[in-house]
């Protein structure tokens, strides 16, 4: 493609995302009669206009980029082979243990470093719960869309040579899905980079986002019901501001590394039984 294309893929899904959520979070604000509708206190129906917001965007970046490099969209998918439920399904079963294990042992080693308050169920938490497990799917692969079907191999296409390619779209996409979730705290920033990092390479080596989105949509869901479970029965609010991160996110990063090492020996293994 031509050197511009790609920062078109960069710069408008991200614009879409902005506008469609100041317009939910307004719509909001006056339906729930909220004097501030941009605060981070996240209710039901704020954690819905995200979610739809976040997957707009992404089918947007793929659907602009199938269009501006003239391939199929389904390429960008999966490629050369085609999508495979089967594949995501095995994925999301080892993603939701590892996840659970992660948050069992930061709920034992490091629960001072969570938002988590204690145990509580109210109306909001009743809609919160709702709200995340028929929405996060969406909003999970809306961002798999975005930054791994679309930004990396976009960004990729600066360069000819497959591994350098590989490694720009790499860092780009990766930085720019820490960027996106806005946060200046170093430790949260990075943590977000080395997600995008690694479901980078859950894409590359599986050949497909099936795992990505499967660890994604795991991760997303699961936090977001202990979050929401241990509120106290209040909204809970998303704080990444400076000095809120700290080394207890590595617990978290270890469990990114099981999934790339679990979906490289699933892949290795389905290779070698298919050239029996």
């Amino acid at each position: 493609m031509a050197w511009w294309k790609p920062l078109v893929v960069l710069a408008l899904p991200p614009l879409v995302m902005l506008v469609l959520q100041v317009l939910s979070w307004q719509l909001v604000g006056v339906i729930e009669g909220s004097d501030d509708p941009m605060s981070p206190t996240m209710t039901p129906l704020k954690s819905l206009g995200i979610n739809l917001s976040i997957f707009t965007a992404g089918v947007v970046a793929i659907l602009l980029l199938a269009r501006i490099a003239g391939v199929p969209w389904r390429s960008l998918i999966s490629s050369p082979r085609a999508f495979d439920a089967h594949r995501l399904g095995t994925y999301l079963a080892g993603a939701a243990l590892l996840v659970g294990v992660g948050i069992g042992v930061t709920a034992l080693v490091a629960r001072d470093s969570t938002p988590w308050v204690g145990f509580g169920v109210s109306g909001t938490t009743i809609g919160l719960l709702v709200v995340t497990v028929l929405s996060t799917p969406l909003q999970s692969v809306g961002e798999e869309l975005w930054w791994r079907s679309a930004v990396l191999p976009a960004t990729g296409s600066w360069l000819r040579a497959v591994r350098p390619a590989l490694a720009v779209g790499l860092v780009v996409s990766s930085l720019g899905f820490a960027v996106l979730h806005g946060s200046n705290d170093p430790w949260f920033f990075g943590y977000f980079a080395f997600i995008g990092l690694c479901t980078g390479l859950m894409a590359i080596i599986s050949r497909g986002i099936e795992a990505p989105v499967a660890f994604h949509v795991a991760n997303n869901i699961l936090f977001g019901i202990v979050n929401t479970v241990l509120a106290d029965g209040a909204p809970y609010a998303i704080d990444r501001s400076t000095d809120t991160g700290d080394a207890s996110l590595l617990i978290l990063a270890t469990v990114n590394v099981a999934m790339v090492a679990l979906v490289w020996l699933r892949e290795r293994r389905a290779r070698a039984a298919s050239a029996d």
